[in-house]
């Protein structure tokens, strides 16, 4: 059994430490690398100091990729996907309850994998539809499936923000899936550019070498037409039609 859906992307935008500006990321696409470890931030000047001072790097990696695409843009549904969330700041905790330390209930509500859309949602004065996800290795595809949804309900366009930060040295046995921080952001709208079709394996299906947003976005700078992505009993198989 097959499903198909249609889009477009109008704009896109990404970031990861040292690859900021689109000829950045075109030549990391031509020749991907792991970015050594790095503690840089985007810039999100835009927002007022007192705002930028809650924010973790995830959530300003959020900010950075979404906040220009969503420029202009009244009643912009949100999207937003992150496999594994806030964990810096949700190992923090957990180290301060080993240490029978008080807790921040600040630094508790900022933790939730929907504090980014909240945030989103204060800073923007939006109140359209917003949704938080964690699907695991193809969390990509389905935060498109919640887009398309949306966009068949009538809206115009529809803004996805995919992040992952670095979690702590301490998961390294247990996530192996985010090679440096990144984050990117696509401003989906109704349209055919693109088609995105789920189906069955036919045999056994090899890994990605990188995390499926990053594939992406090299299938998207070397204007490749084709990417396929295989996780657990699934297989997504984009294609640029034009």
């Amino acid at each position: 059994m097959k499903f198909v859906i249609n889009f477009s992307i109008a704009q896109w935008r990404a970031w990861a430490p040292g690859l900021e500006s689109v000829d950045d990321w075109q030549a990391w696409s031509r020749q991907p690398v792991v970015l050594p470890a790095s503690d840089a931030a985007p810039d999100v000047s835009f927002l007022p100091a007192m705002q930028r001072r809650r924010l973790s790097r995830l959530a300003r990696m959020a900010f950075s990729v979404g906040w220009p695409l969503a420029e202009g843009r009244a009643d912009l549904p949100l999207v937003f996907i992150s496999r594994h969330g806030e964990t810096p700041r949700t190992f923090e905790i957990l180290k301060d309850l080993a240490a029978d330390q008080p807790l921040s209930p600040t630094q508790f509500s900022l933790s939730v994998h929907n504090a980014v859309i909240g945030l989103w949602s204060i800073m923007r004065g939006e109140t359209s539809e917003m949704t938080a996800l964690a699907a695991t290795g193809d969390g990509l595809e389905h935060g498109v499936l919640e887009a398309a949804a949306l966009l068949n309900e009538g809206s115009p366009a529809v803004l996805l923000v995919i992040t992952e930060e670095q979690p702590p040295e301490v998961y390294a046995p247990w996530v192996n899936d985010v090679p440096f921080p990144y984050a990117m952001g696509l401003l989906l709208t109704p349209g055919d550019d693109w088609q995105l079709e789920l189906s069955a394996p036919d045999g056994q299906m090899p890994g990605g070498d990188w995390p499926h947003a990053l594939d992406l976005l090299r299938t998207l700078l070397n204007n490749e037409t084709t990417c396929q992505h295989a996780w657990k009993n699934r297989v997504w198989t984009w294609q640029r039609n034009r």
